[in-house]
C-alpha cells in the first residue's frame, strides 16, 4: 500500500512573524547569508504538486517574469477572481478543503503549499497540513503579511529537527495526530 501524500508548508518568515512586506515584497529575505545552503533542492525534489493563492501566484510572476520557476510540477492556483493563468497551471475555484483532501488521496509525491498565510491558516485549521518547514530570517520588518493570524482553534505540532544555515534557522514540525 502506498503512503498517503502529505501537504507540506515550506517557507521563510522574519523573526517578527511576517512572510512579506505589506506590498508583498521580499527584499528583506533576498541575499540572507545561508540561503544558498538550505535544503530547498531536496525539498523541491520531494514534491510534484504545488498549491498557492492568487497573491502568491502574482508575486511569483513578478519575481520571475521570464520563466515560471515551477515548470514541470503540477501547479494549482486557488482563486475566485483570477481569470487567466500560465500554461501548466490550473485555476481552482472549488472549495479548498475538498480539493486538498482529494489531492492527498491521489497517487504522487508530496504537495507543497507555497506561501500565503491565509491559505495556510485555513488548511491548518482543517488539520490538512502535515508538516511545516519554517525558515526564520534574522530581520524584523515591523509590519507586513503575517504568517499566522489569530484564530479560535489550537493546533499542536511536534518539533522534529532544527537546522542552521549560517544566518537562517530552519525548524521542521509535524502535526500531532490528536490535534485534528
Amino acid at each position: 500500500m502506498n503512503e498517503k501524500r502529505k501537504l507540506l508548508f515550506y517557507g521563510a518568515m522574519s523573526i517578527d512573524g511576517y512572510l512579506a512586506r505589506e506590498d508583498h515584497r521580499l527584499d528583506w529575505l533576498i541575499g540572507t547569508e545561508g540561503e544558498e545552503e538550505t535544503n530547498y533542492d531536496d525539498f523541491y525534489a520531494s514534491v510534484d504538486t504545488l498549491i498557492m493563492g492568487r497573491n502568491t501566484y502574482e508575486q511569483v510572476l513578478l519575481l520571475s517574469p521570464d520563466e515560471f520557476p515551477y515548470e514541470g510540477k503540477t501547479c494549482y492556483i486557488m482563486s475566485s477572481t483570477l481569470q487567466d493563468s500560465l500554461k501548466g497551471t490550473d485555476i481552482i475555484r472549488e472549495d479548498i478543503l475538498s480539493f486538498v483532501k482529494k489531492l492527498k488521496n491521489e497517487q504522487g509525491q508530496h504537495i507543497w503549499l507555497v506561501g500565503g498565510g491565509a491559505l495556510l491558516q485555513t488548511l491548518i485549521q482543517a488539520g490538512l497540513v502535515d508538516e511545516l518547514f519554517l525558515q526564520i530570517v534574522p530581520v524584523m520588518i515591523g509590519r507586513g503579511i503575517p504568517l499566522f493570524s489569530p484564530v479560535d482553534l489550537e493546533s499542536r505540532f511536534s518539533l522534529q529537527e532544527v537546522r542552521q544555515y549560517k544566518q537562517i534557522a530552519e525548524m521542521h514540525f509535524i502535526l500531532k495526530e490528536e490535534a485534528h
